[in-house]
């Protein structure tokens, strides 16, 4: 059986190389994309191969560097800059590079530019872009996680839809362009947030991304206490909604607005793909 016939619907090709890039800033609410890759980042022990020059992009009246202490003892500033990682997922053996930073304050398309040439060293053919907005969506229903792209291929290999969004766009817009013009495959992740918890951190929305990026990968990402911190967050968010009558109304206005515009959850389809996620962590667990 071939790799192609091997790959399950919603899969990138098994063994292609595969960007990931969060920025912090305005393209990561409650700071659940970053945190998402930094998971990953941790649970594959991937290792910086690059870094760009913080003195070209940031505004560092915007984005101060941060005084410390280092292991040695002594006094050192760490700047805003972006951290360029690889890993190498170990179920498949595809390659992953990580891509880090704060959003930039200027040069945006030179940044692009210098991120898009280190990426093509390292063999990148697929760049997927993860961040997270504010919305309108109650706290108690699972995370919505949009998937699109501009690139009709990566549409119908992965039955995603079109990009229909107008408007300010962020360094994850620009980049993803960039990429496309490039011939690279771009797609995007966006989990929705809401709005009236955003404060960070924000882990049922981290754990609602690597939940996509597992299904994207065709790779199993060790969770961890990130489900446990995910249910204490709602329990958390449910006391506050229990003190204060206007938030829970509102919340309730939310959950009725969610059920009635979207299939209920335990849907055939979705019960199969957390099948088929379970068996992916146990094969792992057991060394299949």
């Amino acid at each position: 059986m071939t790799e192609q016939e091997q790959q399950r619907p919603h899969d990138l090709p098994p063994r292609e190389t595969i960007l990931l890039a969060a920025f912090e800033g305005w393209n990561d609410a409650g700071s659940a994309a970053t945190q998402a890759l930094e998971h990953v980042h941790e649970s594959w022990g991937a290792v910086q191969v690059d870094e760009l020059d913080p003195e070209e992009y940031h505004d560092f009246q915007v984005n101060r560097p941060v005084v410390g202490t280092g292991a040695d003892g002594r006094r050192e500033i760490t700047w805003p800059t972006t951290a360029v990682a690889v890993a190498t997922a170990p179920r498949t053996g595809r390659q992953v590079v990580l891509v880090h930073g704060i959003e930039p304050s200027m040069r945006w398309r030179r940044y692009c530019t210098e991120l898009l040439d280190i990426a093509a060293g390292l063999g990148v053919r697929t760049v997927v872009t993860v961040g997270a907005l504010l919305a309108d969506v109650p706290h108690t229903r699972p995370i919505p996680v949009t998937t699109t792209s501009d690139d009709a291929d990566v549409r119908e290999l992965l039955g995603i839809e079109p990009n229909s969004y107008e408007g300010p766009t962020g360094i994850v817009g620009v980049l993803q362009q960039e990429a496309a013009a490039r011939g690279m495959r771009a797609l995007s992740l966006w989990a929705a947030v809401p709005h009236y918890v955003a404060h960070p951190p924000s882990p049922k929305a981290t754990l609602a991304l690597l939940t996509r990026l597992e299904q994207l990968l065709g790779e199993p990402v060790p969770l961890g206490e990130l489900p446990d911190d995910a249910a204490a967050w709602q329990h958390g968010v449910d006391e506050l909604a229990h003190e204060d009558t206007e938030i829970a109304e509102y919340v309730r206005q939310l959950e009725e607005a969610k059920d009635t515009a979207e299939l209920p959850e335990a849907s055939g389809e979705a019960i199969a793909q957390e099948f088929e996620r379970y068996l992916r962590r146990r094969d792992r667990g057991t060394g299949g």
